[in-house]
């Protein structure tokens, strides 16, 4: 789970870091990763999981492999760093290995894009 510090809640949120001019983006088949950088005290992390991904049970599950691996990740990312992650409907299909791979791979370019 992600501490209540390292969660993005608010929409405004979500939004400056969707149009920061500062940010990287990263896209696969199942994850699209974009990174800003942030005014707030820690890394911050949302998630985009719609009903275009499948059920709420396939939501749900998506969203607890993509938040488990993103705590793996906070003490190696850079600090004052926002990312929202976007699962597309392939979302949905893929085994929870895929889905940590592709966010693995995707966060780094997307933090490496960052101007």
């Amino acid at each position: 789970m992600l501490p209540t510090k390292h969660r993005l809640r608010d929409s405004a949120d979500f939004s400056a870091v969707l149009r920061s001019r500062r940010s990287g983006r990263a896209a696969g088949p199942r994850l699209v990763v974009t990174a800003s950088s942030s005014p707030a005290d820690a890394s911050r992390v949302g998630l985009v999981v719609s009903k275009a991904v499948g059920n709420a049970v396939v939501r749900n599950r998506t969203k607890r492999v993509l938040r488990h691996r993103m705590a793996a990740l906070l003490p190696t990312m850079p600090e004052h760093t926002d990312v929202v992650i976007r699962a597309t409907p392939a979302a949905g299909a893929a085994g929870a290995g895929d889905l940590r791979d592709d966010l693995d791979r995707l966060l780094t370019a997307a933090i490496d894009r960052r101007r």
